[in-house]
């Protein structure tokens, strides 16, 4: 088993939480009361956006606690999934969080009623939450990969598109008060609403993929295929399925070896096929590899991917 639950990786995890939770509070807060004291309905939603990200940095510390859990009887494959659907559950924050935007800017442009009067200090927020939201999303990418936290990741995407969001609006505003035209404050609210839900549906999309035990990369198989190979009397890997569990892959696969072999040297053999893998892909979970005389037919039963299905 990897270091997924590892002190090192857990500590990431924390760091990344307790650092994405101290910056998007000040942010939140500050655009907020900006929102409500100048009227600026695009500078409060982008507010809102920001305060789901304190609920994702406070969803993941909670989650870092608990995936530290070692595995049960009832969770014989351990608890690193509730890292999967938590990420879940925070796409959907998300998604609510666009859609309450959205709508709220659609009513306003429905009615015709633009009252916001154009002030430079929303524009002096909004630059300063971009240059915040940039130093935030590097730090979680550096700490995403590091640790191989998939929520990480996912909070780090979603701080990028945040970058996307708060320079939307100052440049919305900032037209807003160049040309004296308060409309420009509800369009660039809906359309920040708009690229708010985008995001959570490819976050839930990808997630998604996880929880159905799919895998869309290829190159993963490859690499796999490729470490089998490299061991002296493994032959023909098949029935290969590789999962991720969180941050970490989760690997089944038959080997064929010769069939005149004692037992003892076909294990040998598929100890070193995964020590090969782990050496080939890095954050491995778990890996159960099915030993088989050579060209003994069972291949027409399988499920998964042989080495013909990535070429």
């Amino acid at each position: 088993m990897s270091d997924q639950n590892s002190p090192d990786r857990t500590g990431l995890v924390r760091k990344a939480a307790i650092i994405a939770l101290g910056g998007n509070l000040v942010l939140a807060l500050m655009k907020i009361a900006t929102g409500f004291a100048t009227g600026s309905l695009a500078v409060l939603g982008d507010g809102i956006d920001s305060s789901t990200d304190v609920a994702i940095a406070i969803m993941t510390l909670a989650v870092g606690i608990y995936i530290k859990q070692p595995s049960d009887k009832e969770h014989p494959w351990g608890h690193q999934r509730a890292e999967t659907i938590a990420t879940i559950i925070l796409a959907f924050i998300i998604m609510i969080a666009g859609f309450q935007l959205a709508h709220s800017a659609f009513d306003q442009l429905r009615s015709g009623i633009a009252s916001v009067k154009p002030n430079a200090i929303v524009l002096v927020v909004t630059g300063i939450s971009i240059i915040g939201k940039l130093l935030l999303a590097l730090s979680q990418y550096a700490l995403g990969k590091k640790s191989g936290s998939a929520m990480i990741m996912a909070n780090a995407k979603n701080m990028t598109n945040d970058i996307i969001i708060s320079s939307s609006v100052f440049i919305g505003l900032g037209a807003s008060l160049l040309l004296k035209m308060p409309i420009l404050d509800p369009i660039t609210a809906f359309l920040v609403g708009l690229w708010v839900m985008k995001s959570a549906v490819g976050i839930f999309r990808e997630q998604n993929l996880e929880l159905m035990d799919g895998n869309a990369d290829s190159e993963l198989y490859k690499s796999l295929f490729r470490a089998v190979n490299s061991v002296p009397g493994a032959g023909n890997p098949h029935r290969a399925r590789i999962r991720k569990m969180a941050s970490a892959w989760d690997i089944d696969l038959d080997i064929e070896v010769d069939g005149m072999m004692i037992v003892s040297d076909a294990h040998e053999i598929a100890v070193k096929v995964e020590r090969a893998i782990r050496a080939e892909i890095p954050f491995v979970y778990d890996i159960m590899v099915h030993v088989e005389p050579t060209g003994n037919g069972e291949q027409a039963e399988q499920f998964g991917l042989s080495a013909k299905d990535v070429e």
